[in-house]
């Protein structure tokens, strides 16, 4: 895939899905900019990448910050010269119904989820506008489609995200710039935990059960489908929300865990 030589920041990129998308970009030529509020971990990650011939620098960013946002921006500006490719991928979840999240929650999640996603979009594009076009991809959610019990205000957010995407597709268009999304389903990323189960293995027996591909996904599942949406094979790709999700999106039913 063609990212060579490409500047990309990924948010939320010190661990999870973010250093698996992180890492693919990079392998593939591309520098990164990692960006991320868990310094410890990030700085871990900047090292192995760094370890792997992959250039790149951290810098310590709340998305739902804008001055942290500008700040973030300007660093990988400074560095490498502009900015070409946005992943925003940083996230938090919240397993609670709209009676049981409280306000405070509720915009936590929201200034994360959705209004990261917005400002590192608002301050990125002009920057990617410089150099001629470029892409973004948010990482969105099957959530946002077809959700599960008590999971109100990620589901909400991911669902702006989603639409948020199209939207941003038909202004960006006229400056060369896509936006897409990928919606993962459930995927391995050491962030879903099994074990915060009451019963971890019944759990992921039935999570295994209702995957048609019979797998969990994994980081590099999701990071693939980045990468090619990045890339300049989906030169005429824009709006549009790539599933990978391993075929869930088309079962009626949920795992009795999520019940």
């Amino acid at each position: 895939m063609s990212v060579k030589d490409k500047i990309s920041i990924v948010t939320g990129a010190a661990k999870g899905i973010g250093e698996g998308i992180a890492q693919k970009l990079g392998e593939h030529g591309a520098k990164i900019i990692i960006a991320d509020n868990n310094e410890e971990e990030g700085l871990k990650t900047l090292d192995r990448l760094k370890s792997m011939g992959i250039e790149g620098i951290f810098v310590k960013t709340d998305i739902s910050n804008e001055q942290d946002v500008k700040d973030m921006i300007q660093a990988g500006v400074k560095k490498f010269g502009g900015i070409d490719i946005l992943i925003n991928n940083a996230g938090i979840s919240l397993r609670k119904s709209v009676v049981d999240t409280t306000l405070e929650e509720w915009q936590r999640v929201l200034n994360i989820n959705l209004t990261g996603a917005f400002l590192c979009s608002k301050y990125t594009i002009p920057e990617i506008e410089k150099r001629g076009g470029g892409s973004i991809v948010n990482i969105s959610s099957f959530h946002a489609d077809s959700t599960i019990t008590r999971i109100a205000a990620y589901s909400a957010s991911k669902g702006g995200l989603t639409a948020l995407t199209r939207q941003m597709a038909l202004d960006c268009g006229p400056l060369n710039i896509r936006v897409n999304a990928v919606s993962p389903g459930i995927i391995e990323s050491g962030q879903l935990l099994w074990k915060d189960y009451p019963n971890p293995d019944e759990a992921l027996n039935q999570s295994l059960a209702f995957q048609p591909l019979g797998r969990i996904g994994t980081t590099e599942d999701v990071a693939n489908a980045c990468l090619f949406l990045a890339s300049d094979q989906a030169s005429y790709i824009t709006g549009h929300t790539l599933r990978v999700d391993g075929g869930v999106f088309g079962k009626m039913a949920r795992p009795l865990m999520f019940d």
